[in-house]
């Protein structure tokens, strides 16, 4: 069903990385890898995968693919560890990329397959911004 193919690292940003929970209009783990170089943007799309550009509330993504999984999308330090926390928008990754085939409902394409993610330099996820007296109309 699947055809494996070959992997290409990569230095990227990650956004809305959902690694330990399911995405709710996916139904799947996901992440994006986002403001890939150029020379990546270009190797993905010979792999026949398709990348995206980043617009409006998305515009500070630059060129992006977005990695899906059906099992939880395993994320490491630079010391081999594993992070079980959450990660915020824009923390710096390498990540080892390859591709597979797929077909669905008379359909076919190609899809990246994750095979490696390091955070090389984490940004804090928060949820929301503190609240001061002087903010307080």
């Amino acid at each position: 069903m699947t055809e494996e193919v070959k992997a290409i690292k990569i230095k990227a940003d990650v956004f809305w990385c959902q690694h330990d929970k399911i995405n709710e209009m996916s139904g799947k783990f996901q992440l994006n890898l986002c403001n890939l170089s150029d020379a990546a943007a270009a190797a993905f799309e010979q792999m026949g995968i398709s990348v995206q550009i980043g617009e409006d509330k998305k515009a500070d993504m630059g060129k992006y693919i977005t990695c899906k999984s059906e099992k939880p999308i395993r994320v490491y330090d630079t010391d081999g560890d594993e992070i079980t926390g959450q990660i915020g928008n824009g923390s710096k990754c390498k990540a080892l990329v390859g591709s597979y085939d797929w077909t669905y409902k008379n359909k076919k394409g190609v899809s990246p397959s994750l095979r490696k993610l390091i955070i090389t330099d984490l940004v804090e996820y928060a949820v929301g911004g503190d609240l001061d007296d002087d903010d307080i109309l």
